[in-house]
């Protein structure tokens, strides 16, 4: 049917191994049409090691929803000089989901070898005010940045 895109385990493979294969070693699908949408939902695959450095969507104020289709993702909250204050594994314990007030520093990464999660967020998309990275972690690509995540993950409780 038009206008009608589905969620199946076709889709969820395809995306993994393009996650596999990203120099991010994470990968999304789309189902909004472009930035200037409202809301962004799309999928999100991660595989284990990929670095999404801490951030928030404080202006404009966004909230942000996640919810583990596939694998284990631990999403990490900060308080605004960096302390871990809160972790959460979705996709385990009956944990599926999170929503995440505007403003609220976070990070996810996979626990699994690979993962996916379906997002929501307001849009539009605008590269210069989507999200502030936080000044306490190394942004993606620095040479600390697999030492932190490293560290990060240490803290999660099995």
């Amino acid at each position: 049917m038009h206008g009608v895109q589905l969620i199946d385990s076709g889709l969820l493979e395809a995306l993994v191994e393009r996650a596999r294969h990203s120099p991010r070693l994470r990968s999304n699908h789309n189902f909004h049409r472009d930035a200037s949408d409202n809301p962004h939902r799309f999928l999100n695959a991660l595989t284990r090691g990929t670095y999404c450095c801490p951030h928030r969507h404080l202006d404009p104020p966004k909230a942000e929803s996640f919810v583990a289709l596939r694998g284990e993702v631990v999403v990490f909250l900060f308080d605004d000089s960096g302390k871990l204050t809160e972790q959460h594994v979705l996709g385990r314990s009956g944990l599926f989901g999170i929503d995440i007030a505007p403003g609220l520093w976070h990070s996810v990464a996979a626990l699994s070898d690979t993962a996916v999660c379906f997002e929501v967020k307001p849009g539009p998309y605008q590269v210069a005010n989507d999200k502030q990275f936080a000044s306490f972690a190394p942004r993606e690509g620095a040479p600390e940045a697999a030492a932190y995540l490293s560290e990060l993950l240490s803290s999660v409780r099995a």
